[in-house]
């Protein structure tokens, strides 16, 4: 469909009978020029919100059901940082989705109010504009638990000894899928993949862009893959980052499973990287004995829970963000260091929940509801235990580090309680421009076939390849040859005539010994929460 079109008013009045249903297409459209008219009323950010100005917040109405363009409504909540450069310099709207499902891009504008090296060039060329997805954080927020509940720990051990425990975790996946519909049934049929870009398209046109211009990391993908496929003419610039594998059969029953075995290649890699510091931190100079190390760790966690709240679940919820990120490696080691050199509280103190942060326990509870709401909703999932049961036992043997954990998180799917769509089938439409396609070769949480998979659909699109690196989230990293082709894509449209090997970025760097076990810095050597990917936290029970 023609940019033009989107911005014309809609052919008719609205229909008399407003549970009519008229075609989606045609209910984009007619959203889409309702808000080019309506705009975003721009205005500083709410207080609580936390985002400084000069970044600016506003709404932009999309329909819950674009079949009922007419009918109910949800306000996508957004927010701007305009570009730095000069009017000449300027090139529109750059729009972020961090990934998820159920991660907010409200961020993203904080790149330029902290002055993030990587982006100053982009940032002179683009108002660098985030939202939350439907369903996410302001933009009508979905739950299926109560928060407090969903952060009390300890939970169960994710890893079941008898059939009794898979009976239990069954127990557990079907009564959160029964809160998910009690407390948001009105919006689960609604909490797919294609409505949020259908929602990103109306977006576009609030902000007055004739074309978008979009970066999206790991969920954020294969929104931008379906978006790619509704809405090719509609894309100026897309760049996609740790790319999910958009298949029709991978999405998303599969593309769990392959996780759980990324997620093992990784976690040996960072084992691997403290052996070979076993100077530093004194776990073992080999993977099996830092190996073993983690399982006495998980032994003691399940025989008695940490200060009575930290279990194997917590332990995964933890250790996880290692295998997801290079820059979690020093963290994770040295506080494993200090369990291991007997300061169990400062273990304690890293995984424990906070139960008085209500406000951050109730965001967490939301993008766990969403994660699963769009999981669940995208895709028909297997109703058979005796599946899910066989798939994952034999998983489990090779590949133990997340499978049964993932397993519990997504199996509320099996007994959904709304409607299950058919996955689109993501294709380059006819004008789409070249997308850049960045992608590291070990990642854990989109496995490199993904990206593979993405290019090959994608005509003309191009692949940057970070060799022999696993790190989650490509762009955020500093590594010259993927940020000078990113800064020269997003600032001239121009793309490599071929795909390129990047050599990795550079590895994290251990501490000196003294303070392998201090924790007084571990929280600076963590990523800022606005540089990443929405990490999708596995839980074995809420």
């Amino acid at each position: 469909m023609a940019a033009s079109l989107l911005l014309a008013p809609p052919a008719a009045a609205a229909p008399a009978d407003q549970a009519s249903r008229i075609p989606e297409s045609l209910g984009v459209q007619i959203a889409a020029a309702r808000a080019a008219r309506t705009g975003i009323d721009w205005k500083d950010c709410p207080a609580d919100w936390g985002l400084e100005k000069p970044i600016q917040c506003g709404w932009v109405k999309v329909p819950l059901d674009y079949a009922k363009p007419y009918g109910k409504t949800v306000d996508i909540a957004v927010d701007r940082i305009g570009s730095t450069g000069t009017k000449e310099e300027r090139q529109g709207a750059l729009v972020y989705n961090p990934g998820g499902p159920g991660g907010s891009g409200m961020r993203f504008p904080r790149r330029v109010t902290t002055k993030s090296p990587l982006w100053v060039n982009a940032s002179k060329a683009y108002d660098f504009v985030g939202f939350d997805p439907r369903g996410v954080g302001h933009s009508a927020p979905i739950s299926c638990i109560d928060p407090q509940e969903f952060v009390k720990a300890p939970k169960a051990d994710p890893v079941p000894d008898t059939e009794a425990d898979k009976r239990a975790q069954r127990g557990l996946a079907a009564a959160y899928a029964d809160g998910c519909k009690e407390r948001s049934g009105e919006m689960l049929p609604h909490m797919t993949t294609p409505n949020t870009a259908r929602d990103l398209d109306v977006v576009r046109a609030a902000l007055g862009e004739r074309k978008l211009n979009y970066l999206g990391v790991s969920y954020g993908t294969y929104l931008g893959g379906v978006y790619a496929t509704l809405f090719p003419t509609h894309v100026r610039r897309m760049i996609v980052d740790s790319v999910v594998d958009p298949s029709q059969d991978n999405i998303w029953y599969q593309a769990n499973l392959g996780q759980d075995v990324a997620f093992q290649t990784r976690w040996n890699d960072w084992q691997d990287w403290v052996a070979g510091n076993d100077a530093v931190f004194h776990l073992g100079d080999t993977r099996a004995k830092v190996e073993a190390k983690w399982q006495e760790l998980r032994g003691k966690a399940k025989a008695e829970a940490l200060g009575g709240i930290v279990g194997p679940a917590e332990l995964i919820g933890f250790f996880q963000s290692a295998p997801y990120y290079d820059s979690a490696w020093v963290p994770v080691a040295r506080t494993f260091a200090a369990w291991a050199a007997g300061d169990e509280q400062a273990l304690i103190d890293a995984i424990a929940p906070d139960m008085s942060d209500t406000k951050g326990n109730a965001a967490s509870e939301n993008s766990n509801a969403v994660y699963t709401a769009v999981e669940c909703a995208d895709a028909k999932w297997p109703t058979s235990w005796t599946r899910w049961d066989r798939d994952n036992t034999r998983l489990h043997e090779k590949y133990p580090f997340l499978t049964w954990s993932n397993a519990w998180m997504n199996l509320p799917c099996a007994t959904w309680r709304s409607k299950q769509s058919t996955p689109l089938e993501v294709r380059a439409g006819r004008g789409l421009p070249p997308v850049l396609i960045v992608q590291s070769e070990r990642d854990a949480a989109t496995p490199y076939q993904g990206a593979v998979e993405l290019h090959r659909r994608l005509a003309g699109s191009r692949l940057i390849t970070e060799q022999n690196a696993g790190s989650h989230g490509v762009t955020s990293l500093v590594n010259s040859c993927v940020n000078t082709r990113v800064d020269a894509y997003l600032l001239t449209g121009k793309v490599d005539a071929e795909d390129v090997t990047c050599a990795p970025h550079a590895t994290p760097v251990a501490p000196a010994a003294a303070a392998a076990r201090s924790l007084d810095a571990a929280p600076a050597d963590l990523p800022a929460r606005e540089e990443l990917p929405a990490v999708r936290r596995a839980v074995s029970a809420r």
